[in-house]
């Protein structure tokens, strides 16, 4: 195996994906900004979920809203239902999987709430159904996916579509979208 090379073209593919992710994803994550900055100045939360290295970023993201991005600020409101081991093995032994965030999002969530959903596929039932229920809630029902968005297409809106079949790339993006979200509600909230 040629390493130097293994370097070079995965650094370039990721290059490749970032421009075509520039491209795709600019007005969704905008509107995205926007809904999160709507729920906090109204004194909702972000709920983030998902799956695997999915429910890492969900948590990473939580954690730098309500401690801090880039400056020492006030707290902003958000939580991952991927970090309740009790929730977790309760809901999935007693209820199933496929409820693990849904019934957590009926628990805690609230209209003008956002419920962010992160699949790289686009398919996970239990992220999908915690959507359905954050929109029968009247909360925003928002989503970071890859590929061709699956079935979070028409069930989140906003949704940041990362144009790759990689795994790894669109999970490269998806933290990357997260961090700069976490900025861009930082600046449009006024707090750094």
């Amino acid at each position: 195996m040629d390493l130097d090379s293994y370097f070079t073209s995965e650094l370039d593919e990721h290059v490749g994906v970032l421009a075509a992710t520039r491209e795709a994803v600019r007005e969704p994550f905008v509107r995205l900004v926007t809904v999160c900055a709507d729920a906090i100045r109204g004194g909702g939360k972000i709920a983030f979920c998902g799956n695997g290295g999915s429910a890492g970023d969900s948590q990473h993201l939580a954690t730098e809203l309500t401690v801090r991005y880039k400056a020492d600020r006030a707290p902003i409101a958000a939580i991952a239902l991927t970090t309740d081991t009790s929730a977790l093995t309760a809901i999935g032994n007693d209820l199933g999987f496929d409820e693990l965030f849904a019934r957590q999002v009926r628990a805690l969530c609230r209209a003008g709430d956002v419920v962010v959903g992160i699949s790289t596929s686009g398919q996970s039932e239990n992220v999908i159904r915690a959507l359905l229920a954050a929109r029968e809630l009247g909360a925003v029902a928002a989503g970071l996916s890859g590929r061709d968005g699956g079935r979070m297409v028409g069930v989140a809106d906003p949704l940041l579509v990362v144009p790759s079949l990689q795994t790894a790339r669109i999970q490269e993006m998806h933290i990357t979208l997260g961090q700069m979200l976490c900025g861009a509600l930082e600046l449009e909230l006024g707090l750094v």
